[in-house]
């Protein structure tokens, strides 16, 4: 299988299950012409998170990482009227576009970007009266912090919530212990964490596409 081909499979997919849709088009739009790197989920990635939060029932999520919203609106579409979404973004300018994305597809109402480092903005969740405990959480920002979100997500949960973490694969960098990239390293030490967490039961599952080779982790919280 090459590139191409794995590129016009997500296209036949996309095509018949996977509408065009103007605010998420225009998402993408306003994320390129902002200068943000294409690093956003597919569309049938994103749909395929839409939908897992449905299966959830999720009324409340957290993101970490939110780039131009994206994945955003595809999480938020998911919640009912009364739901909640809250996504971490590390960029200013980033959030700034996330924002102004979620407006014009109608759901800054339920979905709220906050800026700063995740890692100081979790504290600060755990912290605060009525944050949590999500339903669900999708990590996607810095991989070298992977094994960190985990934690901090596991204090956000509750039994029966979901975690998904992105880019869990990293093109088949997780096996090959030699590679000296911190992203693969994080990636790894956040398998090693979901691996003796007896409060987490989990699997990943590899994916190629127009994202190239990659997966996503999901693990249930389950205490």
């Amino acid at each position: 299988m090459t590139q191409e081909q794995w590129n016009a499979v997500d296209r036949y997919v996309t095509d018949l299950l996977v509408p065009a849709d103007e605010a998420l088009t225009a998402a993408l739009a306003a994320s390129d012409a902002a200068g943000l790197p294409a690093i956003n989920v597919a569309p049938n990635q994103g749909k395929m998170l839409h939908l897992l939060a449905r299966i959830q029932g999720a009324r409340t999520v957290l993101e970490i990482g939110t780039l131009g919203g994206y994945s955003t609106i595809w999480l938020a579409r998911a919640l009912p009227e009364e739901g909640r979404l809250i996504s971490l973004e590390y960029s200013p300018d980033n959030a700034e576009v996330a924002r102004a994305n979620l407006a014009h597809a109608g759901l800054d109402k339920i979905a709220e970007v906050r800026v700063g480092p995740a890692l100081e903005t979790l504290p600060k969740l755990v912290q605060e009266p009525g944050a949590g405990p999500f339903d669900l959480v999708f990590i996607d920002a810095d991989k070298q912090n992977n094994a960190h979100y985990v934690e901090w997500a596991l204090k956000l949960t509750r039994p029966g919530s979901l975690i998904i973490v992105d880019n869990a694969i990293r093109g088949g960098g997780v096996v090959d212990a030699d590679r000296a990239d911190p992203a693969i390293e994080g990636t790894r030490a956040m398998y090693e964490l979901v691996g003796r967490e007896e409060r987490l039961e989990a699997t990943a599952v590899q994916t190629v596409g127009t994202k190239g080779w990659d997966g996503f982790l999901l693990a249930r919280v389950v205490a």
